[in-house]
């Protein structure tokens, strides 16, 4: 038996993760030891060749104190054409060169006889808990991260998620999903994080609607302002095209909100969202091309749907991860250690 969080009354999958997107991975690459604390996670929108069969993409940057790479290529031609790569502030550079290569592997021809790659790179900031500056990661990473890729991944501080700190408690990976009905189908939508904000004492942290700060009397009383940051991926196998992908990319940053962020000036909240549906292929056959897509007036589901999935996957984020010491020392304790303030919210699943 454990212990679950569950936000809203829309189904959930099977899986209640990302994977629920047919076709979805997500893999970890971790280092954890006394000075290093950080690592990759890779979300794989399918398991094909990704250059050659894109998906359709979009982004939302609500507030951009961030360093990622490659969202100005994917908000102009509305597609995705690498794994999408989350991990800490200073290896963007490092991991955008390990993408690259690694894709080279399977399409030598790009940059030679096709066009270049644009690699998607998303970063937090994990140096309070980790010694950034060492920059640990590489192309190795990616790798392991990759193959390691399935549908049944941990989450908390795993991966990207190792070494990020959320409203003052150990933060990092975590993913829900919901199932939703238009017509006479079926459709679902997932969500992953790496949660990385809000002030350090807990002071704003809202629990499915109720507000724990006031609760949290004998933590970090030492209060530093929100300056972290939130990394969100959407997934959804609803035929939707990159306006609509936006559209449903800004009603994360409502299931962020529910949770006590107010989008501090030094907070990084960036969004992106991709459909499995209508891939683009990088040498299509026909220039003419014919799509179905849902309509506008069908997507107030889906919105819904991305508001409690946001806020539920921050929240198991942190009931996920575990009390960790920081490299110099500091200890960041995991939000279990105050589950007697909100055991009446959580719900029990068997094993």
């Amino acid at each position: 038996m454990k212990d679950i969080v569950k936000v809203g009354n829309i189904k959930t999958g099977l899986l209640n993760n990302i994977c629920d997107v047919k076709g979805v991975l997500v893999g970890h690459s971790t280092v954890c030891n006394d000075i290093n604390k950080t690592g990759v996670t890779v979300v794989l929108p399918h398991s094909g060749n990704l250059f050659k069969e894109k998906v359709v993409g979009s982004s939302y940057v609500y507030n951009g104190f961030g360093k990622s790479v490659g969202l100005v290529q994917v908000d102009e031609l509305g597609t995705i054409e690498t794994p999408i790569v989350l991990t800490n502030t200073l290896s963007v550079g490092k991991l955008t060169d390990g993408l690259i290569t690694y894709m080279l592997k399977d399409n030598p021809e790009i940059g030679v006889s096709t066009s270049t790659i644009n690699s998607l790179v998303l970063e937090c900031n994990d140096g309070s808990i980790n010694k950034i500056q060492d920059r640990v990661l590489d192309y190795n990473n990616i790798l392991e991260a990759v193959s390691s890729a399935n549908s049944s991944f941990l989450q908390g501080s795993i991966g990207a998620g190792t070494g990020m700190k959320c409203h003052g408690f150990k933060g990092g990976i975590g993913s829900s999903s919901r199932v939703i009905s238009v017509g006479d189908k079926e459709y679902t939508i997932g969500v992953l994080v790496n949660s990385n904000f809000g002030s350090s004492n807990g002071e704003d942290l809202v629990f499915k609607g109720k507000s724990l700060g006031p609760l949290i009397k004998d933590y970090n009383n030492k209060v530093e302002e929100d300056k972290g940051s939130i990394i969100v991926v959407i997934a959804c196998d609803m035929p939707l095209d990159s306006r609509q992908l936006k559209r449903l990319a800004r009603r994360a940053m409502l299931g962020i909100a529910r949770t006590g962020s107010y989008g501090g000036n030094g907070s990084g909240d960036i969004i992106v969202a991709f459909s499995t549906e209508n891939k683009v292929l990088h040498d299509p056959v026909n220039l003419v091309e014919t799509i179905t897509r849902v309509s506008d007036n069908a997507l107030n589901k889906a919105f819904k749907a991305v508001v409690d999935a946001t806020e539920e996957s921050i929240l198991k984020s942190m009931l996920y991860s575990n009390t960790t010491v920081s490299y110099n020392g500091k200890v960041y304790k995991s939000l279990n250690e105050y589950k007697e303030l909100f055991v009446e919210l959580l719900e029990v699943e068997d094993d």
